[in-house]
């Protein structure tokens, strides 16, 4: 008799399971504002972030020249540095003022200034200036005009030193303006691309964002659906802690095992980012990581009251979770406090390590304290989610009782109008 009870229970906790799977993955599809969060928003905002940053480099940035010398030297100066690839030269102006109202009004993103001396410092065998006026609210038109301007300048050097030398040989004239040869290598991002540095991290952050939003927005539903306000419905096959957690997170865990393969291992080959992963290690570092964000949101869902809630919590925390990964700022320079704070989020671990993994070729073994992290993550907010949702269980338990006691009441109250 005993046994028999226990398959009972056992078949009975399998079929709520399997019953609030198909229930959640039911809301997923038919809930429209659900579907775009859960499906719609992780296919598309990979593809919109990477076509935006497609071109990898920023090329040809307009610059202008104030070139107070007018003399061969200042023009050859400024030729060098219309002929890289990263800068063209737009404009010519005749003094800063004008070259500052080309600033302002964004037709430029940097001023070269040649100073009237250039030349005759030179000539003289004095170290002469050239100063740099770029717009810094955007860092790749620094980088760009600070690089061409200062590659001109080696060039320029060279030649100058080759011909204070006099009459030497090929050979003597490269050891003498290079006596330590040096050769420039990115490692793992060989063409120092924009999107195969930030796009890795930003696949990761979507899938976690995307998650709290579809699962915040399907609690909100859920409490506006409900009269008293419950997450949990007071229904037969809702009455286990272990059944609606894993029943909710299988649902979730069979969408997104889809969304991020797709997100992970599409979206880098199909615009030709670094990709060198092992397919077996990041199958091993993707499964505990979407765990530990399922989990995470349900706790966090557990919160939400409308379903307008979870836009807030969206667009409050994706900018910030990004800075303190470490990967967008130097993770040396975040204050400890921030470090601790990043902790509580999967997506820290999980940006490490798939940037590690899929750009640098690393293997389980060297994220290991990634990997692990994500594991307890994984159980703690599993633990929680049970903790939260098994006393939302019970209040939802609670508020059906009362509202049968009164039903009853009124009953009796009617009965005994009608005596």
């Amino acid at each position: 008799m005993k046994t028999d009870s226990f398959y009972h229970i056992i078949r009975q906790g399998f079929s709520g399971l399997f019953h609030i799977c198909v229930e959640e993955l039911k809301v997923a599809f038919r809930d429209q504002g659900v579907l775009i969060f859960l499906i719609l928003v992780p296919l598309a905002y990979p593809l919109i972030y990477a076509f935006i940053y497609t071109n990898e480099v920023v090329r040809d940035v307009p610059a202008a020249v104030v070139d107070a010398d007018k003399s061969s030297l200042s023009r050859k100066f400024v030729r060098f540095v219309d002929a890289s690839a990263d800068v063209h030269i737009q404009s010519y102006c005749a003094d800063m003022e004008e070259a500052k109202t080309l600033l302002k009004e964004n037709k430029v993103y940097g001023v070269i200034y040649l100073p009237e001396s250039f030349s005759s410092d030179i000539a003289a065998g004095r170290q002469t200036t050239v100063s740099i006026y770029c717009d810094m609210s955007g860092m790749l038109y620094y980088k760009a005009i600070l690089l061409a301007s200062t590659n001109a300048s080696l060039d320029m050097n060279k030649q100058i030193q080759i011909k204070r030398l006099g009459n030497t040989t090929d050979r003597q004239d490269e050891i003498s303006t290079s006596p330590i040869e040096y050769e420039d290598i990115s490692l793992f991002n060989p063409q120092d691309g924009f999107a195969s540095f930030l796009i890795p991290a930003v696949l990761i952050l979507i899938i976690q964002q995307t998650l709290l939003l579809g699962i915040g927005l399907s609690a909100g539903t859920a409490r506006e659906n409900s009269r008293f306000r419950n997450l949990i419905p007071p229904g037969r096959y809702y009455q286990g802690t272990l059944r609606v957690v894993l029943g909710k997170s299988a649902a979730y865990f069979l969408i997104y095992s889809i969304i991020s393969a797709y997100v992970l291992c599409c979206v880098p080959k199909l615009f030709r980012l670094v990709q060198i992963a092992n397919p077996s290690t990041l199958l091993a570092f993707a499964i505990p990581y979407v765990l530990a964000c399922i989990f995470f949101a349900m706790v966090c869902s557990v919160f939400i009251r409308h379903r307008e809630t979870c836009m807030m919590v969206y667009v409050f925390t994706s900018i910030p979770l990004l800075f303190i990964s470490g990967i967008s700022w130097p993770g040396a320079a975040i204050p400890d406090f921030w470090k601790v704070v990043s902790w509580l989020f999967p997506s820290t671990f999980g940006i490490n390590g798939y940037v590690r993994i899929n750009t640098m070729g690393a293997t389980l073994y060297d994220i290991l304290p990634e990997y692990r992290a994500l594991w307890l993550q994984t159980g703690i907010y599993f633990i929680i989610a049970c903790l939260v949702y098994r006393r939302q269980i019970l209040l939802s338990r609670q508020r059906a009782i009362q509202r049968l006691k009164q039903i009853r009441l009124r009953r009796c109250q009617s009965d005994l109008k009608k005596r």
